[in-house]
């Protein structure tokens, strides 16, 4: 029968056939995987089903498009065909992408954890039919290097014990489940309150690293949200120490090498403990979480440097990562034809060929590039640096005695010259899926940046985002859909989407005050404590309760690379409960917070987005300004508010008419608040009591000052 045939065996092992299912999905990740001689399905029924029907184990593995060891072990393993026959004739092979499967992925990195004492990608699981893992690891070379056994010598192993001792891998699978089932989190009937925030700060204390910046050791990730809660405990403490740790950490990761000093951004992680050799990979939530940190430590300390940097990185973003109907893309890849982070790197002689020997040798002292190289690269030698800033400016305006206005103007030409330059190689490969919980993460920092920075390019970007995810990424049932790619929108929303999205719709209220906003995050908020609630311990689960069964349901607690669904959620009903005044979501919020104040009170440097969020209320006001939109009197009352640093001032604004009846649907409480004397007014309120109306800017922080001097 021709291969092609529409009738062939749909689970032929000819290794000879063109491509494999994975050809049928909108992944990037499986994408890459569609022509390897493995038998790969997609995570389906189908799979599980002819995993039982020929009693053969299932051999998962779980990956993301920009993974650098994912594509080592692509190359080395799944492109070959002694493998490949391996797993295709005792194996059921199935391929998830993770950041469009993150319940399976989660689910199984906790096994992996449980089993091995780490995690990371590839994620490699072999399992029963049922799902039950008995085996579990991160990359395998494919042959035995050292004490890492190669798959070469482990597939047949396995196979040789799922024949003979299956019983054995049976228990194993069970004791694994029965561990990771237990619900390893434990409650409080007290409110978790300032005790917490003084505990965190003093577990990050410990942590820090007074030399570099950051906390802990090698790799060494940026952790923005573990700057945002010290920028706001430090603010509201006037806890000095606590500012220096994060002045101290952006400073480090604005000029090491993590931080790509041509075009913006920044990347995964570093590899070093003194930001200098990053890996290169570029992921969207990172420039989100990031852009909120610089935003928010711009306006605590008035550093333009910090303010530079969140446009830089948004400027990144908008030119690579946008999609051409305003959404955002995935990630960029570490990886270029040449080698992990080729696309980043120069030689001394680059500098001479494209800049003369004049700004080449100021290039050079700039970026602290050597003719040897600046970090030792086993793919390609000695000779190639990594960018960095390793001297002030103001200090090499000195030493060359040239103004500091002179120098910079050299240095932007410098860049812009590398920049058109490096355009021209080969880019590293762009994850070109929309996720909504990542989208969510860059339109709240977009949004924040454009009221902070008065950029309404800014705002008008987290607007078209938002409509995107809104219009092409909703379910008909009201909810939202995970990705979308090439016009597909698939996957039901996670916890994740709805709790990101919700934050988003917040800060786009805050900055625009168009009502639609809010609305809709109350609207997606009730959908998300409908189908994703713990009624009987409270909480949220990762997943719905029409999603795909697992062989757990889990909640997630901790705050990783991106914040848990659960701490944003948290922040999320206070902030809703204080814009319309339904005590109900703050009763929501505290359940929620109890649920968790036990595992937090234990580790809750791991959780500090939540602890951003309750820096949020512990001294809330409201702010209730009615003026006419775009009137000068209103805007002076909002840009009074918006020039200083208030994080816990929840800020709304309305025009007498259609617009005060149509927010007090959604906020009650203001609905006899008016204009006096035919001027805007503001009114600041404090547990929904609000004080005399002033229309003065200068007497609306006075009353703010004087609520938070008698708390």
């Amino acid at each position: 029968m021709p291969e092609d045939d529409p009738l062939a065996d749909p689970d032929t092992d000819d290794n000879s056939r063109l491509h494999n299912r994975l050809i049928h999905e909108k992944s990037p990740y499986l994408l890459q995987h569609a022509e390897n001689p493995v038998d790969w399905y997609p995570w389906s029924e189908e799979a599980f089903s002819r995993s039982a029907r020929e009693d053969k184990p299932v051999f998962l593995s779980i990956g993301y498009a920009t993974c650098h060891w994912c594509h080592v072990m692509a190359h080395e393993s799944f492109e070959d065909p002694e493998i490949a026959e391996l797993l295709n004739r005792d194996f059921i092979a199935i391929k998830v992408d993770r950041e469009e499967r993150p319940d399976i992925d989660s689910v199984y990195m906790t096994v992996c954890q449980q089993m091995t004492g780490q995690g990371g990608w590839p994620l490699t699981i072999v399992m029963t039919p049922d799902k039950k893992p008995f085996f579990a690891a991160t990359y395998i070379p494919k042959e035995t290097r050292f004490s890492m056994m190669g798959l070469l010598t482990l597939l047949p192993r396995i196979t040789s014990m799922w024949q003979e001792r299956r019983s054995d891998l049976i228990s194993s699978g069970n004791r694994v489940i029965a561990l990771i089932a237990s619900p390893g989190i434990s409650s409080s009937e007290t409110q978790p309150g300032e005790d917490l925030l003084d505990e965190g700060y003093n577990s990050l204390l410990i942590q820090f690293d007074p030399v570099y910046g950051g906390f802990g050791n090698a790799p060494k990730f940026p952790t923005p949200h573990t700057l945002l809660f010290l920028l706001r405990y430090g603010a509201r403490k006037s806890n000095t120490r606590a500012l220096a740790m994060v002045k101290k950490t952006l400073d480090a990761i604005r000029n090491g090498g993590i931080y790509d000093h041509l075009g913006g951004g920044i990347h995964r992680y570093s590899t070093d403990a003194q930001w200098h050799v990053p890996h290169f990979e570029k992921m969207l939530y990172d420039q989100a979480l990031l852009v909120m940190a610089y935003t928010e430590a711009y306006q605590v300390t008035g550093n333009t440097e910090y303010k530079k940097t969140s446009e830089e990185i948004i400027g990144y973003v908008m030119r690579t990562l946008r999609s051409p109907d305003g959404a955002f893309f995935s990630a960029e890849d570490a990886d270029s034809p040449e080698g992990e982070g080729a696309f980043y790197v120069w030689t001394l002689q680059e500098f001479k060929n494209l800049l003369g020997s004049d700004d080449a040798a100021l290039a050079a002292l700039v970026f602290g590039a050597t003719l040897n190289g600046n970090f030792q690269d086993p793919e390609r030698g000695c000779g190639y640096n990594i960018l960095t800033r390793t001297h002030p400016l103001e200090n090499i305006a000195v030493s060359l005695e040239i103004s500091e206005h002179e120098l910079a103007m050299r240095i932007e030409s410098i860049r812009s010259r590398l920049l058109a330059a490096r355009e021209q190689r080969v880019r590293p490969s762009l994850d070109d899926k929309v996720l909504s919980d990542w989208n969510g993460l860059f339109i709240a920092a977009l949004a924040q940046a454009g009221r902070v920075f008065e950029n309404q390019s800014y705002v008008d970007g987290a607007k078209t985002a938002m409509q995107f995810i809104l219009t092409r990424m909703c379910s008909d049932d009201g909810g939202l859909l995970h990705r979308y790619r090439n016009g597909d929108a698939a996957i039901p929303g996670f916890a994740d989407d709805y709790a990101f999205i919700i934050h988003a719709l917040i800060e786009l209220y805050e900055t625009t005050f168009n009502q639609q906003y809010p609305a809709t995050a109350l609207k997606l908020n009730r959908y998300l404590s409908e189908h994703f609630q713990d009624t009987k311990n409270g909480g949220l689960f990762t997943v719905s309760d029409t999603a795909e069964a697992l062989i757990i349901r889990k909640k997630e607690c901790y705050d990783g690379a991106t914040p848990s669904c659960n701490s944003v959620a948290f922040m999320n009903l206070h902030r809703l409960s204080r814009l319309t005044g339904d005590a109900t979501l703050k009763e929501n919020a505290s359940v929620l917070s109890r649920c968790f104040a036990g595992t937090q009170s234990q580790s809750p440097s791991a959780c500090t987005w939540f602890l951003y969020g309750l820096e949020q209320i512990v001294d809330p006001h409201e702010v209730v300004i009615v003026g006419d939109d775009g009137a000068e009197d209103t805007q002076a009352l909002i840009l009074a508010l918006r020039s200083h640093y208030l994080p816990s001032v929840t800020v709304m604004q309305f025009a007498p008419g259609p617009q005060a009846s149509a927010l007090a649907e959604i906020a009650p409480f203001t609905r006899n608040l008016s204009m006096i004397g035919g001027k805007a007014t503001a009114y600041v309120c404090s547990g929904l009591a609000c004080s005399i109306p002033v229309t003065d800017p200068k007497d609306v922080l006075a009353q703010i000052a004087l609520l938070k001097k008698h708390e």
